[in-house]
């Protein structure tokens, strides 16, 4: 086994945090994961990997303590009862298991709840609207309610204390939480003694730190979780300000401070918008102000990066939600001396969709993420090969690559051909505008088949169905991408667009990642994919001085980023570079100077002028070798020499992450007796 480079060291001390001790420097704080109080056993499955992995300390997400905080329909942690604590302590049992500590972020989040479930009122810091786009509000809290929140919040730490949890958190940030919202001049309109100055604004924060380490102090470390900047300026809390003042008085009461942006979207930047270690220039006050331990984040993924944090006394402990949904593994990969073998987060941020769709955690570099439990993944462990051999894989894009590499190591003899150098369509996104980090999708998995003696891949091969047949192979995987529509096609159009078949400036997003643009504007950009290409490129030909407008039937540019939490940032760039922004229209036709839009919502017809037209709506999967050779109707199928399957984009057109999913989940069930019939994994149930 490789050795570690000493240069890592100071990685692997441990830090103590109150009464605990946490093993190493390795700190995975709190993040969401679209399972919470629904799915107990696929959380704790998820956490104990990380525990596996190497992190010295594993959290929760976010926790409510009481029915008055239900966030339904995000399926977060709870602990309002004995039985709340019975379902988390399967991860805290999960994360013992390894020698992690267990921590537990506890938060009532005051006017930032709808109590859809509960249909109890919301309670706020003062009489304002909630949060949510709802018709109701909160009503400000009476000093009794303040001594209730105060009892739920102890009584939720002495059963986090009693189910086993080392860590304690009192959560003030991500502009979610109640002590945050006391703290907030924008919310906090009191005239009591928990209104008006900064003293007074804290004072619950205060009171709750002091209760919880009445409580559980003897026993657990308590953590202070707090976003030191809103990026908002004088209108919110910023470290140049009172932020700095909150710090300083509070310097000593927690054992650790947990300390990061507000809110999530600012906190959790995807890579085009934020580098790695973007929160240094906020968070380094911290230490100066506390002797207490200080842990934050910053998507780290450079071991010499963490330790530069480290020696230059900006972080005591390195926080990671999305590296170590990334790679669980990759503590013990930097303590083992295999810095090659990490899967680096990209910052696609794909993760926090699960929170925002109310569905299991996914992940582009690590498909078994939320698959611990359901069907039994292991990050770093495949399967044994089954009871053949050799396994032929065409086309190395992102599924090709994930399912020759997890092939490999279930130990087949695998052949991996393309017709290019591999990557498909990573490879080319990856040269759009921010997006140059996602080649590690591409980077790591060629890696890794280097070091497999069982895999051969052949770049520059082209397959067609006489040389498959010729190969000799048991099981063939056709993995052979997309391609972008060139008509219009797509959601908002059931038929090519008018005009479409004569123009001859038409292009589609392959055309652009392949380097063929517009050379004249003016440019209208068609997004009925509503993802992030069609907002890319029309920042692109707007850099280039293109005149560019951009139109979309969505509600607003680029609506999916939503859920990955970019699309505020993507308009106001487009915004900023003079872009057009058309919403709610739909194109109709395309003729030599213009494109004609009709309105979603009033039936409006627009003429737009247009020399040139991007269309970005929907994708043909490029299946025609492997209906070759499975006949239209896969008659033939059964016929053939081998098993034949589709996989990734050739499959159905989707995410990155899901081609990537694809292909682990064929390499996972090749030679296994699969029933189609049957549920594919395993489902959690509420006990009747």
């Amino acid at each position: 086994m490789t050795e570690r480079d000493s240069r890592f060291d100071c990685l692997f001390e441990s830090v103590a945090i109150g009464p605990v001790t946490a093993k190493n420097r390795f700190y995975q704080v709190p993040h969401c994961n679209g399972m919470g109080h629904a799915m107990p056993n696929s959380v704790a499955a998820m956490r104990g990997v990380k525990a596996e992995g190497g992190w010295a300390v594993v959290s929760t997400e976010e926790c409510d303590i009481h029915a008055s905080t239900d966030v339904l329909p995000y399926p977060e942690a709870r602990l309002w009862d004995a039985e709340d604590g019975r379902r988390m302590a399967l991860m805290v049992d999960a994360v013992h298991a390894h020698g992690a500590l267990a921590a537990v972020e506890l938060v009532h989040n005051g006017h930032a709840v709808s109590n859809r479930y509960s249909r109890l009122p919301v309670m706020g810091v003062s009489d304002l609207p909630v949060a949510a786009l709802e018709p109701s509000q909160a009503c400000a809290m009476t000093r009794r309610d303040i001594s209730d929140v105060r009892r739920w919040h102890r009584q939720a730490a002495l059963r986090a204390r009693d189910i086993g949890f080392d860590i304690v958190y009192v959560y003030a940030g991500h502009d979610l939480t109640l002590g945050m919202h006391f703290l907030s001049r924008r919310y906090n309109r009191r005239s009591d003694e928990y209104g008006g100055s900064l003293t007074n604004r804290l004072r619950l924060t205060q009171e709750l730190l002091e209760d919880t380490r009445e409580a559980v102090g003897d026993r657990c470390g308590i953590a202070f979780r707090f976003a030191v900047d809103e990026l908002l300026g004088s209108e919110g809390l910023s470290c140049e300000a009172e932020s700095r003042d909150v710090v300083e008085m509070l310097a000593e009461h927690p054992d650790l401070w947990d300390v990061n942006l507000s809110d999530w979207p600012n906190d959790s930047v995807t890579a085009r918008f934020g580098e790695e270690g973007a929160q240094e220039p906020y968070v380094k006050f911290v230490k100066q102000v506390t002797s207490r331990p200080v842990v934050g984040v910053g998507r780290f993924t450079s071991p010499d990066v963490m330790v530069s944090q480290i020696q230059r006394g900006i972080l005591d402990m390195i926080g990671a939600a999305r590296p170590s949904i990334a790679d669980p593994f990759l503590p013990r990969k930097i303590e083992e001396g295999r810095l090659d073998d990490i899967r680096e987060c990209i910052g696609c941020n794909i993760c926090v969709t699960g929170d925002w769709t109310h569905t299991p955690i996914q992940c582009t570099q690590n498909p078994t993420m939320g698959e611990e439990w359901r069907r039994g993944w292991h990050p770093e462990n495949m399967n044994r090969k089954g009871h053949s051999n050799r396994v032929l894989v065409v086309g190395a894009g992102p599924a090709g690559l994930e399912a020759a590499m997890s092939l490999g190591r279930r130990g087949y003899e695998v052949s991996l051909a393309d017709t290019n150098e591999g990557g498909g369509r990573v490879v080319k996104e990856a040269g759009l505008p921010g997006l140059s980090v996602w080649r590690r999708v591409v980077d790591y998995r060629l890696g890794q088949i280097e070091k497999l003696n069982q895999v051969m891949f052949y770049p520059g091969s082209h397959m067609d169905r006489d040389s498959i047949f010729a190969y000799g192979a048991e099981h063939v995987a056709i993995a052979t991408g997309s391609r972008w529509r060139q008509d219009g096609l797509g959601r908002a159009n059931w038929e090519p667009l008018e005009g479409i078949a004569d123009h001859g400036s038409v292009f589609t997003p392959d055309d652009i990642v392949e380097g063929n643009l517009p050379v004249a504007g003016p440019v209208v950009v068609y997004d009925d994919d509503h993802y992030y290409l069609g907002g890319i490129i029309a920042q692109m030909l707007a850099q280039a001085g293109l005149s560019v407008t951009l139109v979309t039937p969505g509600p607003e540019v680029s609506h999916w980023t939503r859920y990955t939490m970019e699309q505020p940032r993507i308009e106001a760039l487009l915004r900023r570079l003079g872009v057009h922004l058309e919403v709610n229209h739909k194109l109709t036709g395309v003729f030599p100077d213009r494109v004609v839009a009709v309105s979603n919502l009033t039936a409006e017809v627009q003429s737009i002028d247009a020399v040139s037209v991007v269309l970005v709506t929907a994708r043909d999967p490029v299946n025609t070798l492997y209906f070759e050779m499975a006949g239209i109707e896969e008659e033939r199928r059964e016929e053939l020499p081998f098993t034949l399957e589709r996989i990734g984009d050739c499959f159905a057109p989707s995410t990155i992450a899901a081609s990537v999913y694809h292909g682990h989940r064929y390499a996972r069930e090749l030679d296994l007796d699969i029933d189609r019939d049957d549920v594919p994994f395993r489902r959690e149930y509420a006990v009747i």
